[in-house]
């Protein structure tokens, strides 16, 4: 597939690979074959499953950016000059329509809880959550959930006693939403459950009032990238206001700089929802996500308090 990207002469081709966001987090979250080298090394990599994509930047496998645009982009966005987050995706909850005539939806982490153990076996089988074991997105957003929800493991319980279904992305979430299969779906992405609403108005998309977490779409150019000037003028593109300007006016992935206007902006979120998004920080961090020994051990707890009864 191509596009042709601020001059001419050039041409991008996307090619999608096994993505971290479907692919079992199980998997010893080796590397993609091409980012490690067994074959041919794309020019940027770009990837919403977080952790694994600063994985790699550690393990060397990123071009450092060294352009005005990598040195004005915000602090709590790139990592080194090497790989950046460029979108800001609210994570939200959605529910149908028709959920306030038999209860009050949910407008935070609490009132969820609330709601899923007082109202627990009404909604058994109607909740759906990102299966953390299939999803590296879910995964990841369980994670950062547990160092801002107080309860969270009691929320985990909760949402096993209401027999959540587990799927591995959020469209999956969505048409089931839809199709009424769900009435209430928790941590979708925002970017793609604001644009499914707009089109599917028994759809509505809760922000959560006590925060929402914020995911970045990140990337970075492969070290041994076969065109590494086209690389740098696609990644440059990406961060310059001409390509956010794109990203806020022409997509729903909410552009991070603060001199672009449209309808998904970074600022436009912030004065909507105030002082509440909490953006997953972009630093050394995230790599103890992909630690089997940490992994094993959350991945251990969450099937144990989910599985509670």
């Amino acid at each position: 597939m191509g596009r042709k990207a601020r001059r001419a002469s050039n041409r991008v081709r996307f090619e999608r690979g096994v993505s971290r966001g479907a692919r079992s987090v199980s998997d010893q979250a080796g590397s993609d074959e091409r980012v490690a080298g067994a074959g041919p090394a794309p020019d940027v990599m770009i990837s919403s499953a977080m952790p694994w994509q600063m994985a790699r930047v550690n393990e060397g496998y990123a071009s450092r950016l060294d352009s005005a645009e990598a040195r004005a982009w915000p602090e709590w966005a790139k990592w080194r000059d090497e790989v950046f987050g460029f979108t800001f995706e609210p994570i939200v909850m959605a529910y149908r329509l028709d959920l306030s005539r038999h209860m009050m939806p949910p407008a935070t982490h609490a009132d969820l809880h609330t709601l899923l153990t007082e109202q627990g076996q009404r909604l058994r089988g109607r909740v759906t959550i990102y299966s953390p074991a299939h999803s590296g997105v879910g995964y990841t957003l369980f994670q950062q959930d547990a160092r801002y929800t107080p309860r969270f493991w009691d929320l985990v319980a909760a949402m096993g006693n209401a027999e959540a279904v587990l799927e591995a992305n959020t469209r999956d979430m969505l048409e089931g939403i839809s199709e009424g299969r769900y009435w209430l779906g928790y941590n979708l992405l925002g970017s793609y459950a604001m644009v499914w609403a707009q089109e599917h108005p028994e759809v509505i998309v809760q922000v959560p009032q006590d925060y929402s977490l914020v995911m970045m779409r990140m990337a970075f150019i492969h070290r041994d990238a076969p065109n590494p000037r086209a690389a740098e003028t696609f990644l440059n593109f990406l961060l310059s206001r001409e390509g956010q300007h794109v990203l806020a006016g022409e997509t729903p992935l909410f552009s991070v700089r603060p001199d672009v206007t449209g309808p998904y902006t970074a600022q436009r979120l912030r004065d909507q929802v105030g002082d509440r998004l909490y953006p997953i920080p972009i630093d050394a961090s995230l790599l103890a996500f992909v630690d089997p020994q940490r992994r094993d051990a959350f991945m251990q707890r969450w099937r144990r308090e989910f599985e509670r009864r």
